[in-house]
């Protein structure tokens, strides 16, 4: 392991870390940037040079023979030499084949290596893989077995094992080729693998399978290179896969291949694309391909541009950091440092707040990436849903990644998850990207947090200062933190931890004092508490708890419509009315219109809480939608759609959702644009696709009814019990020492109908309804997110209510119900009226499951 960096003078580290995060990384401002390994950032100098070489080169199809072409393809030669310098290597050991990414380099693999199928008379090939490999890996087993190839998954502790595998020398002679891949730095842990295992392999010292045959290696180097230096060199792969971006976070969709060329002339390709072909015939089978190996794999042209940006890539990041062996010193000082204060924290009872899921003990950059993956615990050593954790640390403005990472193998290996759960929880309606963190009580994935060069002391502060705020707080003033996680938080930084001096090199990190951390979490005691005091929380619990519902009405009392809301314009104010026509996407103009930004991409309030400023109301009788907002000119929309020929449809998606819609013009946009303070549009969803492009086939409501949806999230309706909302008022004015109106938090909850019934929560054991003559039906509860943290008066954000409704729900941050109309009988709309009885049908099984949208299901 090389040595320690020298040190730079302590008091000049902070400030030139600060430094250079302020002119490179400004869009970091009051973010705390922790998936690294999910993407890298990049700087604005990377940008500055791309754009500045732009503007003053042509650059022309590689493919032609002019100038500017001839420019762009010495360009894009240069930048392979510069690739291969990276890895320590030159042109006359490897080739570097350009692709969409990693994922694309590894299918290239799988297509073209020389596989010998089963059922010839030689030896048969194998396709061997480790188990603690991205699914992109695991994917290729898909292509070998339509070649007839066997694929063997083996898991790292039998390959430490392997060497009994080791063939006798008569057997060593075989020529049949097998590939084994593995990654370099596992993405789900950060555990690195032997580099080593190349050569063993290649040698047969390691045997994966017992089989004759001469072994290849292909080295998933994806994670692996974006925080540590590989020598291609000394560990002399067959196939490297990378992503770009993982390295400087720009370009997007550009990776390579890298591919010794000792094994390259063995590749075989089938399908020939534009610029491979030295000569073919159109009308006969004759193809003749081109000498160089790139070339020859370079299907089409390739990503010129973007690969001319990867040459400011390499020189800015040399530039900034002084070389990857220090970005690797720095990142798992940061690591090293989080682990051991994270794996320290205890509960008052000895508890631990995490369990950590680790191959190793963070003491060796050689052995561990700067990534730590982990589940939060509650004091009875219950796992809390990672969808939970991400939801609190999005209060935070922290930003890390949650779920299985795709790679399913590590995922089962850490959380003890067997075959059969993966294929139990599938049937549940968990599929890999959702938020279905808990299937009964075991959780489905974790949280993981990874650091990059640009990452700071205070960015692992921010993290641990957060877990501690939400996980260890009390009432009181004082953040309890044990003795020996106090002197980790002020003496487990080592001296030598790299950061960024004056010269832009790498030096030491400061130390931070105890009292300074306390100063800081009791500043803020009134919004960081997630958890309350066990006796008050055993008390929420037992009221609220989401598992309490009776299993019958324990009130004959009725139940009746209090409040009546329309939100004609998503994400903005309500509109209250008495009375509302009901049609068949749920009342009449509710969320009919959005604001998109320039992309055309849905603004709600989590990125512009300014939304809740804006007050639309719908005058029936004249036929307008009329918009306010202070200190604007009140502006008009007519309720008539556009359909006229001159109306562009466009394709918008909320949520999982494809809808089609229109622009609402230029007057509205710029008023819009102005009261925002940002480009944006508003649109409409056009009603002749309403019925096709936005449905839901929802399960319990009769076969024809494949219900109509506007540009809600999730569900027609969302409705709130006035008992349920009292019942969570008392904890969180308690909270915050400040009296709550109940007018308030209605408003939050942004819910269409508010009924008053006698219990608190007994909503959630209803499955359907009947108001009038409507009849809804319960499709599950809504999930809340930040949204309703947002005070819909003033649009000012408190991180207290998603706290307290997570203390007090237990394990979910569900409040109130989702709602479809049931098939209408009459082509006349219906009228939804306060006042009305609300007749509820109790369902047999009390357990109201979340809707499967991988969405969060927040009402915008």
């Amino acid at each position: 392991m090389a040595g320690p960096l020298p040190p730079a003078p302590p008091a000049a580290c902070p400030a030139a870390l600060r430094s250079l995060r302020q002119r490179e990384f400004p869009r970091l401002r009051g973010i705390t940037y922790l998936d690294h390994a999910g993407s890298a950032l990049f700087p604005e100098s990377l940008l500055k040079a791309f754009t500045d070489d732009l503007r003053n080169n042509v650059y022309g199809n590689p493919h032609s023979q002019n100038i500017s072409s001839k420019l762009t393809y010495d360009t894009i030669e240069h930048v392979r030499y510069r690739i291969l310098q990276h890895f320590n290597t030159t042109a006359e050991d490897y080739t570097v084949i350009f692709t969409s990414g990693c994922t694309a380099a590894l299918k290239l693999v799988a297509e073209a290596f020389p596989w010998i199928p089963e059922g010839t008379k030689q030896t048969s090939s194998r396709f061997c893989f480790l188990t603690d490999s991205h699914t992109s890996v695991v994917g290729m087993r898909g292509i070998t077995a339509l070649m007839n190839v066997l694929s063997v998954p083996i898991k790292p502790k039998e390959l430490l094992l392997s060497e009994e595998n080791r063939l006798p020398a008569e057997e060593q002679n075989c020529t049949t080729p097998h590939l084994f891949c593995y990654p370099a730095q596992s993405n789900f842990s950060g555990t690195k693998y032997p580099l080593s295992w190349i050569q063993d392999i290649k040698s047969g010292k390691l045997c994966p399978v017992k089989i004759p045959g001469k072994w290849f290696v292909l080295l998933d180097a994806a994670s692996y290179v974006s925080s540590s230096p590989l020598d291609l060199g000394v560990h002399e792969a067959d196939f490297i896969p990378i992503s770009f971006y993982k390295i400087f976070g720009f370009p997007t969709g550009l990776g390579a291949l890298l591919v010794n060329n000792r094994i390259a002339p063995l590749l075989r390709k089938t399908y020939f694309g534009g610029g491979t072909a030295a000569a073919y015939l159109a009308g006969e089978d004759f193809y003749f391909p081109r000498k160089s190996i790139a070339e020859r794999f370079e299907d089409g042209t390739v990503s010129f541009l973007d690969i001319i940006a990867l040459k400011h890539g390499f020189d800015v990041l040399e530039k900034l950091t002084g070389g990857m062996e220090k970005i690797k010193q720095h990142t798992f000082a940061l690591a090293h440092y989080t682990y051991n204060v994270l794996s320290t924290l205890k509960y008052a009872n000895g508890a631990p707040v995490v369990r950590i899921y680790s191959d190793t003990d963070f003491s060796n950059p050689d052995l561990q990436g700067p990534i730590i993956n982990f589940n939060v615990l509650n004091e009875n050593g219950e796992a809390i849903g990672f969808s939970q954790v991400d939801k609190m640390a999005s209060l935070y403005n922290i930003h890390i990644r949650t779920g299985c990472f795709c790679n399913t193998g590590a995922c089962q290996m850490h959380l003890g998850i067997s075959n059969e759960d993966i294929q139990r929880n599938l049937q549940a309606g968990h599929v890999c990207g959702d938020d279905v963190d808990l299937v009964d009580g075991h959780p489905t994935g974790s949280v993981r947090i990874s650091f990059g060069y640009m990452s700071s002391f205070e960015d692992a502060q921010t993290f641990l200062k957060f877990i501690i705020a939400t996980r260890l707080s009390k009432s009181g003033n004082e953040i309890p933190v044990q003795s020996s996680v106090t002197k980790l938080m002020t003496e487990s930084v080592p001296d030598d931890l790299p950061s960024f001096s004056n010269a832009d090199k790498l030096s030491p990190i400061p130390h931070i004092l105890d009292r300074e951390l306390k100063d800081n979490l009791s500043a803020r005691k009134t919004t960081v508490n997630w958890q309350p005091p066990e006796s008050e929380a055993e008390s929420i619990r037992a009221a609220v708890s989401e598992t309490a519902v009776p299993t019958c009405r324990r009130s004959s009392k009725p139940i009746t419509v209090t409040n009546i809301y329309v939100y004609p314009i998503k994400s903005c104010s309500a509109f209250e009315v008495t009375e509302w026509p009901v049609g068949n996407q749920g009342l009449l103009y509710d969320r009919n219109w959005m604001v998109v930004n320039q992309n055309g991409v849905c603004m709600t309030q989590k990125q512009e809480p300014r939304l809740c400023l804006v007050n639309p109301s719908i005058d029936l009788k004249q036929n307008i939608m009329v918009i306010e907002a202070e200190g604007m000119d009140p502006i008009s929309v007519s309720l008539e759609e556009n359909t006229g020929k001159e109306t562009v449809i466009c394709e918008s998606k909320v949520c999982s959702h494809r809808v089609k819609t229109y622009d609402c013009g230029e007057r509205i946009a710029g008023w819009f644009s102005m009261f925002l303070g940002r480009p944006c549009h508003l649109i409409r969803q056009s009603s002749d696709m309403k019925n096709r492009s936005h449905q839901k086939n929802t399960k319990g409501l009769a076969p024809a009814a494949n219900i109509s949806l506007s540009l809600v999230n999730e569900a027609q309706y969302l409705l709130v019990n006035v008992a349920s909302i009292l019942q969570l008022k008392e904890h969180v004015s308690a909270r915050l020492e400040v009296p709550l109106e109940i007018e308030e938090l209605i408003r939050r909850f942004r819910a269409n109908i508010v009924i008053s019934a006698p219990e608190s929560f007994e909503e959630e054991e209803w499955a359907e309804i009947s108001i009038g003559s409507l009849r809804l039906q319960v499709v599950g509860p809504c999930s809340r997110c930040q949204i309703i943290c947002i005070d819909q008066q003033s649009g000012e954000r408190n991180k207290e209510f998603l706290q307290s409704l997570s203390a007090a729900r237990g394990k979910k941050t569900n409040f109130g119900i989702y709602l479809m109309n049931q098939p209408l009988h009459s082509s006349f709309p219906d009228i939804l009226s306060v006042g009305s009885e609300v007749i509820p049908v109790l369902k047999e099984n009390t357990e109201i499951q979340p809707p499967t949208s991988n969405e969060e299901k927040c009402s915008g």
